[in-house]
This record gives C-alpha cells, structure tokens and sequence, in this order.
C-alpha cells in the first residue's frame, strides 16, 4: 500500500508502514515541525492526527514566518 508525498522538491510515492501511519508520523520520520507545516490530504487541510490511507497525496506546506 502507498501513498504519495509531495514536499518541496519530492514528488514519490512512499509504502505505508501500517494501518494508522498518520501525518504526524510522517513530519516525525521527515525530521518536521507540525507547528511550522501545514498538511493536505487530497487537496483537503487536515490536522496531524489524520491516518493516512492507501491512494493518498499527502502534500506538506511549510509555513514561512517574518517579522
């Protein structure tokens, strides 16, 4: 089962470790912040705690801050 990760220059599809592999594990495997990413599940915003399912384009977004 797979699921496609779109991040920066990444555009692949990647194996899902297990049913309840969630946007959080996946920014935790990546090294990411939640707090500084924002998440899209099929073109949908969706919080960290969203389990990703086979089929899936998950597409992470990092948030740019300025003062």
């Amino acid at each position: 089962m797979t699921f496609t990760l779109k991040y920066k220059d990444i555009n692949e599809e990647r194996q899902l470790p297990d049913e309840k592999y969630t946007i959080q594990d996946l920014l935790d495997e990546m090294g990411l912040s939640a707090q500084t990413m924002v998440s899209k599940q099929n073109g949908e915003l969706v919080i960290e705690d969203t389990v990703i399912e086979k089929g899936d384009e998950i597409q992470l977004v990092q948030i740019i801050y300025g003062g």
